[in-house]
């Protein structure tokens, strides 16, 4: 199937497809006309990256989860690569809210400092 086609049955853009590509998780053959051509496998692959990009995952994590892209990557059992990148995507997930919510928390007192117990500015 060519291009559009596997971007249409994924619900993704050619573009995405191209990155996953250039990234090392997708390949394609090249048509004598140029265009790049995947297999009915390709469904699969792209599925299982889009879902784990969903999850919270980087394209370099996905990396770590290579040797099961092509079964059903949600129901597999997890490999030891598996589970040690996304313990440091939760990691790394927890110390950004952290750090957004010490942020917000700034503010809002900041904020009610400015307004007032009733919620109007004061001075």
């Amino acid at each position: 199937m060519r291009i559009g086609e596997l971007a249409s049955a994924t619900g993704t853009t050619a573009r995405a497809l191209r990155h996953y590509e250039q990234a090392g998780l997708l390949s394609s053959e090249r048509a004598p006309n140029g265009y790049r051509t995947y297999d009915e496998q390709a469904v699969v692959r792209v599925r299982n990256i889009r879902f784990l990009l969903a999850s919270g995952l980087t394209l370099d994590d996905v990396r770590a989860f290579l040797p099961c892209l092509d079964g059903d990557v949600s129901a597999g059992p997890p490999s030891e690569d598996g589970l040690r990148v996304t313990q440091e995507r939760l990691t790394v997930l927890n110390e950004r809210i952290a750090t957004q919510t010490e942020a917000r928390d700034r503010l809002a007192a900041a904020l009610r400092e400015r307004t007032g117990a009733g919620g109007r500015p004061v001075g």
